[in-house]
């Protein structure tokens, strides 16, 4: 396909990406945009530096090649550096949503999903303002190198969010409601769900009270525990925070005990989700590594820099937000592990706590806070009265000790990330219904 320069390590990843945006604000179409993109990152190695070039003239990618390896010095034994020889060579073609992508779907189909959806939110008056928003975005991506590795694999997802402001009894409430599904079939399918999370925020604007500050029992539900996980534990594992610091390799050190032995934490791109990465953006095919196993640290996120500085094996964790931008180490689909309890037998014993049914904001690294969009109160066993809640917050090291019960649920929720300057990554997070024996509510 290229010429590669003799005695430099050479990669190409080319990415074609179309997306869609259509939103209605209080029932008026206010967008309906269709864009089409198409790019390559370029980057060459010569044993010293990475060079680096961005370039949406995909038909001069060889010149963009010979321009970089121009500044580069030739290093016969480039390949025996340390992160090269790391790298995988995988040839695959992983063609999944092309014969049935969004890009075939007829914009008028798209106006006419979310314009239905979005009558769903005409029924009540107490809700002020409706924003009802339709994303979808198809990718289609190429990775060569000079090693010879050739991947190629497409990806697509659609979303729908709600943004609803309802005031009632003077008081005004703001909440945040999507969901997202890997097919125009499927993202069609959510009347009833969207029937169901309007009356429940409804409900939730007229009888929330706020709630009593301290310390509580906690059930976390799925969504919530993804988000958790993301945040206090996650991010830490992205092994690129440790290099230079050995104060962290020390406190992170693998065999280390973490958290309670029911807890379990894995990154898998290859789940079929939102966060689906079959190879990253070094040619590298996806695995399941488990972060954390029974409690004891079993692993961290790698690209090929990061493993061969710490002396580790690749994951398939370097991922750029597009090609616009080099690869860092990212999460994907990051889960904690469900375990074998019902839902009704982990809330049946906590005789007070509180229920965090969703959440608005989400971040940790040492401690972490989880502010709510919905929380309940837990009396004998039972999800009682809603409560308006400010903010959750914890130690990570300590609560992930606290963790006392996982139930066998296991449901994931859409997000993106945000990571230096490349923001609006899509993952997944998400878990079981997690029971904490103590947190912080205010």
């Amino acid at each position: 396909m290229y010429q590669f320069p003799k005695n430099l390590y050479t990669d190409v990843r080319i990415e074609n990406v179309t997306n869609t945006e259509i939103k209605l604000s209080n029932h008026e179409l206010q967008k309906n945009k269709t864009q089409k993109e198409v790019g390559a990152m370029i980057r060459i190695y010569d044993g010293i530096r990475w060079y680096y070039k961005a370039t949406s003239d995909v038909e001069h990618i060889q010149e963009a090649i010979n321009e970089l390896a121009q500044m580069a010095t030739p290093n016969e034994k480039v390949a025996e550096c340390p992160e090269i020889a790391r790298l995988e060579v995988n040839k695959d073609k992983v063609m999944i949503f092309k014969d049935h992508s969004f890009v075939a779907v007829p914009n008028e189909e798209k106006v006419a999903l979310i314009k239905r959806y979005d009558e769903l939110t005409k029924v009540d008056e107490r809700i002020q303002s409706a924003d009802s928003i339709y994303l979808d975005c198809y990718t289609h991506k190429h990775f060569v190198s000079s090693l010879g590795a050739d991947v190629e694999f497409d990806d697509q997802y659609a979303r729908v969010i709600f943004l609803l402001n309802i005031l009632d009894q003077g008081i005004p409430n703001h909440f945040h409601e999507h969901f997202n599904a890997k097919s125009f079939e499927d993202i069609a399918k959510y009347d009833e769900w969207v029937k169901e999370h309007i009356a429940a925020n409804l409900e939730f604007a007229q009888k929330a009270v706020p709630v009593e500050p301290g310390d509580y029992v906690c059930v976390m539900s799925p969504s919530v525990t993804g988000v958790f996980a993301h945040e206090s534990f996650g991010h830490k594992s992205e092994s690129d925070f440790m290099l230079n610091d050995e104060t962290m390799k020390k406190e992170w050190e693998i065999g280390k005990k973490v958290g309670s032995d029911i807890l379990s934490i894995t990154d898998d791109g290859g789940m079929m989700v939102h966060g689906y990465t079959p190879y990253d953006d070094e040619g590298c095919k996806a695995k399941k590594t488990y972060l954390v196993k029974n409690g004891i640290l079993e692993g961290r996120l790698h690209s090929a820099l990061t493993a061969a500085c710490i002396g580790e094996e690749l994951t398939g964790n370097a991922r750029a937000l597009n090609f616009e931008y080099e690869p860092v180490v990212r999460m994907t689909n990051t889960m904690v592990e469900p375990g074998t309890m019902s839902k009704e037998e982990l809330f049946a014993d906590i005789e007070l706590g509180i229920y965090i049914h969703d959440w608005k904001h989400g971040s940790g690294m040492s401690s972490f806070t989880i502010a709510p969009s919905k929380s309940y109160m837990i009396r004998n066993g039972k999800i009682a009265e809603p409560v308006r809640v400010s903010v959750v917050t914890g130690n990570v090291m300590e609560t992930l000790y606290l963790i006392d019960a996982v139930s066998k649920d296991l449901q994931t929720d859409a997000g993106s990330c945000g990571k230096m300057e490349q923001m609006g990554l899509p993952v997944a997070m998400g878990g079981p219904y997690t029971r904490v024996r103590k947190l912080n509510v205010q």
